[in-house]
């Protein structure tokens, strides 16, 4: 059976246990697009357990508006029309979600709200997967942050999941030349956040990492668990970028001051210098989970998890993320 039977297929199942008030038929259906959902209002919110909610909401609405698809457009088209619109009545509710003003962009550079989204509830399709790297990296999931919430929609439809205008208007209920407008001042603003990044979301990329990303991770592992702040320095670039979230300030620094900074707060200190680190990926980025061991404790436990850019063998960025009471991030709570 081709893609295109499949969704007519798709389709008229959904129509028919719409028709017939059959919630099980429709959950079985619906269910196919959650992951892919998800992502969507991930790339809208930046939050993981704000994604999960939204998508739910997503669900709960097509179910409520049932009898107003009557097949036209495709159901995913459909679905992803009320994700769309559910993230935005979220961000119209929520006044700490919207974007700092660009007449003041030192104080624009943090997404306090910024959740690491775990790779296994990625999609499993491999084209979306292909996708997903460039566009799931916190560079850019905090970059489409710093656009309104309607010129976010009206972007990540367009240029993500590649919509035609007159598509992006009817689902946003714009006009075309409207649509047109917001994204060539969101591609602006992308520009300026992701200056040496490459802003063609839809051609192929690979998502799997490098052999370079997996020694650098390797190698900063070994130095954390030997305390080597030498060998810690000379993995991290000079022009470090550098976030602890929720904490407010994301810095440029220098290899030097960074570590520095973290022996002044108290890392490598007694009792905290007894450090086991396990590789992951989060975000299709390379990982380090960080679990520290107290003097007095017999176990190692979950502390944060340290989300890495690599550019030319050295981080270029590091954001770290409080990883307990993530349950989601399936990490264990002790070594």
């Amino acid at each position: 059976m081709t893609d295109a039977r499949l969704l007519d297929a798709d389709k008229a199942a959904f129509i028919a246990a719409a028709r017939s008030h059959d919630t099980a038929q429709f959950a079985l259906i619906t269910e196919r697009y959650r992951r892919e959902l998800q992502v969507h209002c991930y790339r809208m919110l930046a939050n993981y357990e704000d994604a999960q909610d939204m998508t739910q909401e997503t669900f709960l609405r097509a179910w409520n508006k049932r009898k107003s698809f009557k097949g036209h457009a495709a159901l995913r088209t459909w679905l992803y029309r009320i994700a769309t619109n559910t993230c935005l009545d979220f961000l119209e509710k929520r006044s700490d979600r919207t974007p700092v003003p660009a007449e003041l962009p030192d104080a624009g550079s943090e997404v306090l709200y910024l959740q690491p989204y775990p790779d296994r509830m990625l999609p499993e399709d491999p084209q979306e997967a292909v996708v997903a790297r460039e566009t799931i990296e916190l560079a850019f999931i905090v970059a489409v942050q710093h656009l309104p919430p309607r010129q976010r929609a009206v972007f990540i439809l367009r240029d993500v999941l590649g919509w035609p205008a007159a598509k992006a208007a009817g689902a946003l209920e714009l006009t075309v030349a409207s649509v047109t407008s917001a994204l060539q001042r969101a591609r602006v603003t992308m520009r300026e956040q992701l200056p040496d990044r490459r802003l063609d979301w839809r051609s192929p990329a690979t998502h799997e990492l490098s052999n370079d990303e997996r020694g650098v991770v390797k190698s900063y592992i070994d130095a954390h668990e030997r305390n080597d702040l030498d060998g810690l320095t000379a993995l991290l670039r000079d022009d470090l970028r550098f976030a602890m979230l929720p904490e407010p300030d994301t810095l440029t620094v220098t290899a030097r001051d960074a570590v520095d900074g973290w022996v002044s707060g108290g890392l490598f200190q007694r009792g905290h210098d007894d450090w086991r680190c396990v590789a992951t990926t989060v975000n299709r980025m390379p990982a380090a989970v960080l679990y520290l061991r107290a003097p007095d404790d017999t176990e190692y436990r979950l502390l944060n998890i340290a989300v890495l850019h690599i550019v030319d063998g050295k981080i270029a960025e590091l954001t770290g993320f409080d990883a307990t009471d993530k349950p989601w991030l399936s990490l264990p709570a002790t070594l």
